[in-house]
């Protein structure tokens, strides 16, 4: 076996938490810092609460907030484009082709009748 390749052992290492909460463990760093633990961590806590780690749920609900926004500027662009663009006299390509397909009807029954 090397000698000197292995870590040294910390048995004694501190573990201190966001909260406040300080508990000892073994570790091959002398200290760490955690964000949640036991004592604060909703499952252990039962309080139903937001975990936050550096401002993600603020960023989150910001670009929720954003795309609102966007989207009801887009809703009122497109409604009024679709005012402008349909008036009541102006019809779609299936309506005048419709139209067109009764008019030959009514044409052809014409020209049988005649015969």
């Amino acid at each position: 076996m090397k000698k000197g390749i292995h870590p040294n052992w910390h048995s004694d290492a501190q573990v201190t938490c966001s909260c406040g909460n300080t508990f000892t463990t073994g570790s091959t760093q002398s200290t760490l810092e955690v964000d949640i633990c036991s004592k604060c961590h909703p499952f252990f806590t039962g309080e139903v609460r937001f975990v936050d780690r550096q401002g993600r749920v603020d960023k989150f609900l910001k670009k929720m907030q954003a795309a609102e926004a966007v989207k009801a500027e887009v809703a009122k662009k497109g409604s009024k484009k679709t005012e402008a663009a349909t008036p009541e006299d102006t019809k779609s390509y299936q309506d005048i082709l419709r139209q067109q397909q009764i008019e030959l009807k009514k044409a052809e029954k014409a020209d049988k009748k005649a015969a």
